[in-house]
């Protein structure tokens, strides 16, 4: 059964695996939380906030859904790392 909220539009549900090796920062963030609904929180913020600055970078002002958030949106050198998170290494970092 598909869970489907007040506006009519279906739950997505995501498992996965993170190990340290894939990305240490994300994975010390999380690992400091009991397994559960604070890790699953946090994951849920920061998948947020991450959205939020690269939204803020692009455009320069913040989605009017989250225009409430405008103090928590970050810098524009924060989003610009946030983009750059899951690009593929350099051949230097090789």
């Amino acid at each position: 059964m598909t869970a489907v909220s007040a506006d009519g539009s279906e739950a997505v549900r995501i498992q996965f695996e993170l190990t340290r090796d894939e990305n240490p920062r994300l994975y010390d963030d999380l690992v400091r939380f009991n397994k559960g609904t604070k890790r699953v929180n946090r994951l849920r913020f920061l998948a947020h906030e991450g959205l939020t600055a690269q939204f803020t970078s692009r455009t320069g002002s913040v989605p009017t859904a989250t225009r409430s958030d405008a103090a928590t949106a970050g810098s524009a050198s924060a989003a610009q790392q946030t983009n750059r998170a899951f690009d593929l290494p350099s051949d230097a970092d090789r």
